[in-house]
């Protein structure tokens, strides 16, 4: 591919969804910076054409630079010495052409020299990185990190930090610690204030830290003595140019080489708090987390693209018995359905992406002025769907990204196993995605709420209600089947009002939704767009048997069976 983003019709097809229109309207608040910025936009489709010029030139980075790099990266790997650490070359370079190209601080407003783009453009960026190497996609995503100092900073922070991030400066998200990973509530790196300074200093020790040693750190740290759980967790800003933080090592990982994952070493490091203190944990991270996730949905997506090309393109390739191997039913069948998971998959990343759009768009306003009854209404819904799809997106994006990677690997058979071939790297860059930023049973853990209250009948509801062309009623048929046994196996299960039962299905609860949005999504895009069709067909047949088999699964289950499944 020449360009990543135009050699992709699917990339403009998302881009140009009717909800893009409201979006533009509020991010760009009637286009008020026409007359203070030489390059904001002086109506809707001038913002669409900066994204789309924007875009391109990231389609030309990724074919021209990062994708070539990829391989050498993933070989070479950052190193670390005296505290320090050294990229790869070929990362180094990446970063040189994204900076030179301004394609940082992508969503800040353009106050702090930002682009002030609404989130669906840089997710869709991020996902056309992240197919030319998700390595360096982890790198170039964390100045994502800035949208939580942009909202929960003050305009102190804000003015000093942001145009370094637009600047080209990097990002991490100090959160983990040797025994805090999940547990959030369990960090103990400690946060001391000095009154005499003036500031706050961190001690302690944080792991497993992407991009550790970047030059703005957003870290949780325990701000208040004597408390062991979340309410004492506070987040700060911690600076490099200030000192008093080391790497100690890199992880020597099994995927996504290119991006250093390290334990760092707090030593009296000046920092400063970021809003209110004990809010940590329990508002800010949770809003960080929420945009990680984000991401982590549009570096699976480019991982399953890029894991069906290269299948794809092997078995057309690759002859077997007298014919290329695309031509054998098995074959065919197995490249059918990661085009239509990645299909999928994209579909719900921007789905998700819209609606975080829309919420956080009026939450800005809202800062400004009072919102009117309606935008009230219409953050309230759109932060609620935002809420519900983001796990739900980040749970079966990754998944399908692994699943993708493995059946690209099996395509090329035994050459898949060695280094020499694309896949075999992919397979390694998925297989993080299902766990960090929350694993997929977290994922299920936050999306069955969901499920239990009605969010993802109602939404899917509202997609069945749409008009459709004559030619995919039969689909709509197959949706609304899934749909009705949906709604039997949670008002099964719910109705006992066993927490454990409840758990224990819990997954099949929230994937058979997932099947039907999904469904759903592809079938919207087919309506628009003959080219998904086939995908729309393909994920629907397959979606349509995994929730009978989990129909039946759940209809045949009784409650004391759970008791086979406990290890003794």
């Amino acid at each position: 591919m020449d360009n990543f983003y135009t050699d992709n019709p699917s990339y403009k097809h998302h881009l140009y969804h009717p909800l893009m229109k409201r979006i533009v309207e509020l991010k760009e608040r009637n286009y008020a910076d026409k007359d203070k910025f030489d390059y904001a936009p002086i109506d809707f489709e001038d913002a669409m054409d900066s994204y789309e010029k924007v875009l391109e030139i990231v389609g030309e980075i990724c074919a021209n630079t990062i994708a070539p790099n990829a391989e050498g990266v993933d070989h070479d790997g950052p190193t670390v010495n005296n505290g320090r650490v050294t990229y790869a070359p070929g990362t180094q370079e990446n970063l040189d052409a994204v900076r030179k190209a301004g394609l940082m601080g992508i969503t800040m407003p353009r106050r702090y020299n930002g682009l002030n783009f609404p989130i669906t453009p840089y997710v869709m960026a991020a996902e056309i990185v992240s197919d030319a190497d998700a390595g360096f996609g982890n790198i170039w995503a964390l100045q994502d990190c800035a949208e939580t100092l942009y909202e929960f900073g003050n305009e102190d922070q804000h003015s000093r930090f942001i145009p370094r991030v637009a600047a080209g400066e990097t990002m991490s998200m100090d959160l983990t610690e040797p025994d805090a990973g999940s547990d959030l509530q369990s960090v103990m790196l400690k946060a001391t204030y000095s009154e005499e300074d003036n500031c706050w200093y961190l001690n302690g020790v944080k792991r497993f830290i992407t991009n550790g040693d970047s030059d703005i750190h957003l870290v949780l740290a325990r701000s208040e003595d004597g408390t062991r759980d979340g309410r004492g967790l506070s987040m700060f800003i911690y600076d490099k140019r200030s000192g008093g933080v080391n790497v100690r090592r890199i992880e020597n990982k099994m995927g996504i080489k290119g991006s250093p994952t390290c334990e760092l070493v707090y030593k009296n490091a000046k920092a400063e708090i970021v809003g209110e203190r004990r809010l940590g944990l329990i508002k800010y991270v949770m809003a960080l987390m929420n945009g990680a996730r984000l991401g982590i949905m549009a570096q699976a997506t480019g991982i399953s693209e890029a894991a069906y090309r290269e299948g794809y393109a092997y078995a057309q390739e690759r002859k077997q018995f007298g014919k290329a191997i695309i031509e054998f039913p098995a074959v065919y069948e197995m490249l059918a359905l990661m085009r239509a998971k990645a299909d999928a998959s994209r579909a719900m990343l921007y789905e998700t992406s819209r609606f975080v759009d829309v919420y956080k768009a009026l939450e800005d306003i809202s800062r400004e002025r009072k919102l009117e009854p309606e935008e009230r209404q219409e953050m309230k819904k759109y932060s609620r769907l935002a809420d519900a799809f983001t796990p739900m997106g980040k749970g079966m994006t990754t998944e399908y990204a692994n699943q993708n990677a493995y059946d690209a690997i099996q395509i090329h058979g035994g050459s898949g196993f060695m280094k020499d071939y694309t896949c075999e790297r992919l397979y390694r860059d998925a297989r993080i995605t299902n766990i960090y930023e929350g694993t997929t049973q977290l994922q299920v853990v936050a999306a069955i709420r969901h499920v239990t209250t009605g969010t993802y009948l109602s939404q899917i509801k509202e997609y069945e209600v749409l008009e459709y062309k004559p030619e995919l009623e039969d689909l709509k048929q197959k949706l609304m089947d899934m749909t009705a046994k949906h709604a039997e196996i949670t008002a099964k299960v719910t109705e006992l009002k066993d927490q454990e039962y409840l758990d224990f299905h819990a997954r099949r609860l929230v994937e058979t939704a997932a099947h039907c949005v999904l469904g759903y999504l592809l079938l919207q895009d087919a309506n628009k767009n003959e080219s998904f069709r086939r995908s729309a067909e393909v994920y629907v047949s397959y979606g349509q048997a995994e929730v009978n088999k989990m129909y039946s699964y759940v209809m045949e289950f009784d409650r004391e069976d759970l008791g086979y499944f406990k290890i003794q």
